[in-house]
């Protein structure tokens, strides 16, 4: 029988759900598989005390996160550890701002024996502190990204996707996106079915790749204070086939072409050809989610015109083409 144990680090601080959320899916994907491919989940904090989260909710862990597991000829009857995980999940929260220098070292430690390491949100910074993202790609919640950057400049840090998998190294975005690594990692053990029977079990009926981006186009960019931009924005969201050209909505705000490109980008972050690509992509991402219509009529009520037009968009921003785009997210 193959046990894979995912050890997970509590701390002082620590977001609940970046705990909760995995170890739900590792707990439900065990059931699932049986026991031809359970696994054990356990939690490790300091001294083994209770840790408050950044929510206020107290947690208590297994095992004391200094002690080592410790080799021996079986799983020990208390924490079920025979030696190293091999899964180590390290969640993010308010106590990643200004880890403990102990708290770093033993992270570094309990990675350098396990075969996946594994990062929620700002958990990131925890890895990145540990030296276990230099030279690596990985990411984290979207409004940290310029942050670890900034503070780690031998990272590529990746603002864009979901969940990044760089080597035995995996990290996600913010909070539920490490449900969707929790999920990835799952597929990759034990298959698919598995993974959307568990995906089914918690009410998640669609999987997001890792290629997804973290948020939607109309909470990336901001939005625009002057009226007239306001509508423009509106009407590109309830139009997206409609004629989106610069001029086209340099009339409905009744400014020049030039006069409307330039305060758009002023006031709402980006241009208004890229604002238009990004809410073109959502309104197909959506229709591919939620409708049976099939790949061509999307394409040309999305503004696409054609088939290949779209699928363009998607390989380039997403790094999937609509036909596998739908086939990993609308519901069976």
């Amino acid at each position: 029988m193959t046990t894979r144990t995912v050890l997970i680090v509590l701390f002082e601080g620590v977001q609940s759900l970046d705990v909760t959320g995995p170890l739900e899916v590792f707990a439900g994907a065990g059931a699932a598989a049986g026991e031809a491919g359970s696994y054990r989940v356990r939690t490790a904090g300091p001294a083994g005390r209770p840790v408050r989260t950044s929510s206020g909710l107290r947690l208590l862990p297994d095992l004391d996160l200094d002690l080592d597991p410790g080799p021996g000829p079986g799983p020990d009857p208390d924490t079920g550890l025979d030696g190293p995980p091999h899964t180590l999940l390290v969640p993010g929260g308010d106590g990643t701002a200004d880890p403990d220098p102990a708290l770093v070292r033993r992270i570094a430690r309990l990675a350098a024996g396990a075969e996946r390491v594994v990062s929620v949100c700002t958990g990131a910074f925890l890895l990145a502190e540990a030296g276990l993202l230099a030279g690596r790609r990985a990411t984290t919640h979207w409004a940290y990204c310029d942050a670890l950057a900034r503070r780690y400049p031998d990272t590529e840090v990746d603002p864009e996707p979901i969940y990044v998998r760089d080597g035995r190294i995996a990290s996600s975005a913010g909070v539920t996106a490490g449900i969707d690594l929790a999920l990835a990692l799952v597929e990759e053990d034990h298959g698919r079915d598995v993974a959307l029977l568990v995906a089914r079990h918690l009410v998640m009926f669609l999987r997001r790749p890792g290629g997804q981006a973290q948020f939607s186009v109309q909470l990336a960019a901001q939005v625009a204070q002057r009226s007239p931009l306001r509508e423009v924005q509106r009407w590109i969201a309830e139009h997206p086939g409609g004629d989106l050209s610069v001029d086209a909505l340099a009339a409905r705000a009744a400014l020049s072409p030039r006069q409307f490109a330039r305060v758009f980008k002023a006031e709402v972050g980006v241009s208004p050809g890229q604002y238009v690509d990004g809410v073109r992509l959502e309104a197909a991402r959506r229709r591919l989610e939620d409708s049976a219509s099939g790949i061509e009529e999307i394409a040309r009520a999305c503004g696409y015109g054609t088939a290949e037009g779209m699928r363009r968009a998607f390989v380039r921003t997403l790094a999937v083409p609509p036909v596998e785009y739908r086939r990993r997210f609308r519901p069976a």
